[in-house]
């Protein structure tokens, strides 16, 4: 228990070290911010950008001609690397790896016939990757790239930030989620949610 303590207290001192220092800080200079601001004959330094703890890569689409970065989704999949069990091995048979390591994916992607099934996301022979209509290999940090083959006008949206979150960096380098950071991919459609109030309409 000490010793989370102390932890936590030298994570306090780190943090507070920037404002300690920064020649704006009320701490450094004994007098109000406000103060600061009408009596000084030139601009205040800003604060620094903090960087999110994030991971991240850099986009390999375009965001207006600029380059962005989006939130990595490597990490974020419990059974990644997927060649740790498909190996060049004889493959179990089906019903044993969706009973064993998928049975908690529910495959409910497309409609009716189109319903999509694994292989068609999925590259089928690296699994580690996924792979688009063309064939073409797809890093699963970059999965934006196979769910705009189909899904193109979100991801135009997405693109010129109307779809989507942005997760930091307002004042620097543009960082947004991946699609697969709000949407399941087995299972993308979010369920329908009535809304929990009411409002009268008012009286004419």
């Amino acid at each position: 228990m000490k010793k989370i303590l102390f932890i936590y207290r030298l994570f306090l001192l780190g943090a507070a070290a920037p404002l300690l220092a920064w020649p704006g800080s009320v701490l450094a200079s004994g007098t109000g911010l406000m103060e600061r601001i009408n009596h000084a004959d030139e601009p205040l330094p800003l604060l620094p950008v903090q960087e999110l703890p994030l991971k991240t890569v850099l986009a390999k689409d375009s965001y207006q001609g600029g380059d962005f970065r989006v939130l990595a989704r490597k990490g974020a999949i419990s059974r990644y690397r997927c060649s740790v069990c498909h190996t060049d091995k004889a493959a179990p048979q089906v019903k044993d790896g969706v009973l064993f390591s998928h049975a908690d994916i529910e495959l409910n992607h497309g409609r009716g016939v189109e319903k999509l099934a694994c292989i068609e996301c999925h590259d089928e022979k690296n699994r580690d990757l996924l792979s688009d209509a063309q064939g073409q290999k797809i890093d699963f940090d970059h999965s934006y790239q196979l769910c705009g083959q189909c899904h193109f006008r979100q991801k135009r949206d997405w693109l010129g930030g109307a779809h989507g979150k942005r997760e930091g960096f307002w004042a620097g380098e543009r960082l947004i989620h991946n699609c697969t950071s709000c949407h399941n991919p087995h299972s993308p459609a979010f369920k329908s949610k009535l809304p929990e109030t009411y409002s009268l309409p008012l009286d004419d």
